[in-house]
């Protein structure tokens, strides 16, 4: 089959990690697999593998009736089967298919658009969910809202999925202390609740001072980082927490880490929680999201809930003092991750969704 994913950017996030992932999965398993970037490129194309047909249209605005036939002419002339646009990328999904009706779209949703989208945006997903040959939703949630809220029959539930393999040369080296290190994975955005994070620094700072944080994520320098990066300042929390920014080599990072976290406020399915656990690192989380439907606490990781900075602090202190929990954990959490989250387990799933239509 012939499937090419559709994503606004290559810039390092979630939607943009799994529309790579697929595209390169795809590309192991089918006769063609693509990718099109439509408004932006960014660090993730250099983690394309060279099996993937890759197209940037430069899309200028949101009717951008050039861009549109570009992609029905890149279409014609692979004849692709079916789009797979990420999140927002749907319209442009949709233009081609007015010009090409033939072709079939899927569209992924990602970042609960139900959630947060104007009345007026969700009119035109409503209209142009009739288009859809299926849905692809993250969470259960998502797929609750589709079945209720939009026009397609065919909806279906698929976790997040990524792989250990990564073409990213090794540059980044982390501050602090060899086997004392703790990663998080979250862009710099109030969603991933950086404050609780600084708040638990600041508890082990005094119990544990050697332990350092490595926050790494995009900076959008905004309000919400500059906020971050004043109260780090503000607690004394510059030789324990350190903020690196966009990284290609996650894996080199989290591989220099003991110990791996999340403090989001909400979440769906976290590509960051994935990558930990095919790394088999002892993961302390916050219970949102699809997150506990992965850690069961005290089997495979610690999940407290969120906000609560004194129970994440006793969890991850745990962790800190008992060697053999944390090496327990991470093998059982690898086992979860190989068994319901790698590429095999979700691309099978997906390969059915495909025969179906």
């Amino acid at each position: 089959m012939r499937i090419v994913q559709i994503i606004d950017s290559l810039e390092i996030g979630g939607a943009e990690k799994m529309a790579v992932n697929y595209a390169n999965a795809l590309s192991r398993t089918n006769e063609f697999s693509g990718l099109v970037a439509t408004r932006a490129e960014g660090n993730l194309k250099s983690q394309l593998h060279n099996s993937v047909s890759y197209l940037y249209l430069n899309k200028k605005s949101t009717l951008d009736f050039g861009a549109a036939f570009r992609l029905k002419k890149y279409c014609k002339d692979n004849k692709i089967a079916f789009l797979q646009p990420h999140s927002s990328s749907y319209f442009i999904a949709l233009l081609v298919k007015f010009i090409y009706p033939k072709i079939k779209i899927i569209w992924h949703d990602h970042n609960g658009l139900s959630e947060f989208i104007s009345s007026e945006k969700s009119v035109a997903l409503k209209i142009a969910s009739y288009f859809f040959s299926a849905i692809i939703v993250v969470n259960y949630k998502l797929k609750d809202w589709a079945e209720k809220e939009l026009n397609c029959k065919k909806v279906i539930y698929l976790p997040n999925f990524t792989s250990d393999e990564s073409s990213a040369e090794a540059v980044t080296q982390l501050n602090g202390i060899n086997g004392k290190k703790i990663v998080c994975l979250a862009n710099l955005r109030d969603q991933k609740n950086h404050f609780l994070l600084l708040e638990v620094a600041v508890k082990l700072k005094n119990s544990h001072p050697d332990w350092t944080f490595h926050l790494v994520g995009k900076d959008f320098e905004d309000d919400y980082s500059r906020q971050v990066r004043t109260q780090l300042k503000e607690k004394s929390l510059t030789e324990s927490v350190f903020i690196y920014g966009s990284k290609d080599d996650v894996i080199n990072i989290i591989n220099q880490s003991e110990i791996a976290i999340l403090t989001s406020k909400s979440e769906g399915l976290p590509v960051a929680l994935i990558e930990y656990g095919l790394l088999k690192k002892a993961v302390v989380s916050t219970k949102v999201g699809e997150i506990p439907l992965i850690i069961k606490d005290g089997i495979n990781g610690f999940i407290v809930d969120s906000n609560d900075a004194e129970s994440f602090y006793n969890k991850l202190v745990k962790l800190i003092e008992d060697d053999d929990l944390r090496v327990n954990f991470g093998k059982s959490l690898y086992q979860t991750i190989i068994e319901n989250h790698s590429e095999e387990a979700v691309i099978a799933k997906y390969s059915n969704l495909i025969k179906e239509l």
